[in-house]
């Protein structure tokens, strides 16, 4: 009944909110993101307490409004991501400015391939629409399977809808798939800041321990493409920006292990930079660092529904 329920609830979203005027939109978002807020329930408690490592320094009330910003930003992104899919490229190219694209420009010229590792920051499904729609570039990317699957068919079918090719998480095929797409000189792109197999890399993040998926970087070492972080944030409506920074380069010496180990802390410090800058677009209501990991099965169920 609960699964029934909440893909009732995400298919009355992608059917209703994008046919609401823009400004109705918004106001909804807002008024549900500052609801939730004030109900101070786990996912707002939880992103409450990963700002405190982002931001040690902050007072209750400053972590407070930070919270309350960060959940606005969250439901930002969701009533754009129902409204995407009746953009017009043009509004697609107005709404997004990217610094620096010319690393994924000269990556792609390379024939080498490109991943795009991102984490959960701003807009990360308007920027795969600017990539496919304004720079004409489609890409590949992972999903992981929610339950129940109709809710999980949707968000596949929504996100091809946008020109992505979208491949489940889980069964093990994905990492062979995106080989060969890499190989073939195409895009990859992976938001990799949470682990979502218990066998991730640690990285030290914040000052504390977190695990990452080594996924990116595996896949750079083995098909030599270019891996390159990117960082998002919002500004004043419309506008999403963003960052393609330097490239992570594997390491010259070390194990295949050590050279994961390092590339993902490189990926890791790039988007603590990002999260520094921008803390209130970091949408992470779930646990992350390690000292938080020590909970039951049932209580990590609850937290990803």
């Amino acid at each position: 009944m609960r699964e029934r329920l909440t893909d009732g609830l995400y298919g009355l979203g992608w059917s209703t909110v994008k046919m609401l005027p823009e400004p109705a939109a918004a106001a909804l978002g807002r008024t549900i993101a500052d609801t939730a807020w004030k109900r101070r329930g786990k996912s707002v408690l939880r992103l409450e307490s990963n700002l405190a490592r982002v931001v040690p320094d902050a007072s209750p009330e400053r972590l407070a409004e930070l919270s309350k910003a960060g959940m606005r930003s969250y439901m930002r992104y969701w009533m754009e991501s129902f409204r995407l899919p009746t953009w017009s490229a043009e509004r697609v190219t107005n709404s997004v400015e990217i610094k620096d694209v010319h690393h994924l420009k000269e990556g792609l010229a390379s024939g080498r391939g490109v991943i795009l590792a991102l984490p959960h920051l701003a807009n990360w499904d308007l920027a795969g629409v600017w990539v496919t729609r304004t720079l004409g570039i489609p890409f590949t990317t992972v999903a992981e399977r929610l339950k129940p699957e109709s809710l999980y068919d949707r968000f596949v079918a929504y996100r091809e809808s946008l020109g992505m090719e979208v491949l489940p998480h889980t069964g093990g095929s994905a990492f062979g798939t995106l080989a060969r797409r890499l190989r073939a000189g195409g895009l990859v792109c992976l938001v990799a800041d949470r682990d979502l197999s218990a066998s991730g890399v640690e990285v030290k993040y914040f000052g504390e321990t977190a695990r990452m998926p080594a996924g990116p970087a595996m896949l750079a070492q083995q098909t030599g493409a270019v891996l390159l972080p990117v960082t998002l944030w919002y500004e004043d409506a419309p506008l999403l920006k963003g960052r393609i920074h330097s490239p992570v380069e594997v390491p010259e010496t070390g194990t295949k292990d050590e050279k994961t180990s390092s590339m993902t802390q490189a990926l890791a410090d790039a988007f603590a930079t990002g999260i520094t800058e921008h803390p209130e677009d970091w949408h992470m209501l779930q646990r992350l660092w390690l000292a938080d990991l020590d909970v039951t099965e049932q209580e990590r169920r609850e937290e990803r529904a």
